[in-house]
């Protein structure tokens, strides 16, 4: 199963995934959190930004 994500949908995936690297990055959790957040969001674009939203650090 070969799932794309193209288009609109996916420069706003983007945009969304780059945002969330950058505010866990700047974000006062410790450094192996830091490095497993943004882990989740290169492998897993879509489920770890909702995951993030959830869950992230504050």
């Amino acid at each position: 199963m070969d799932v794309q994500v193209g288009g609109l949908f996916g420069f706003i995936l983007l945009v969304c995934v780059i945002y969330a690297i950058v505010k866990t990055v700047q974000s006062s959790a410790s450094t192996g959190t830091k490095v497993v957040w943004t882990l989740v969001l290169l492998l897993l674009p879509f489920l770890g930004f909702i995951l993030w939203l959830i869950f992230g650090p504050k």
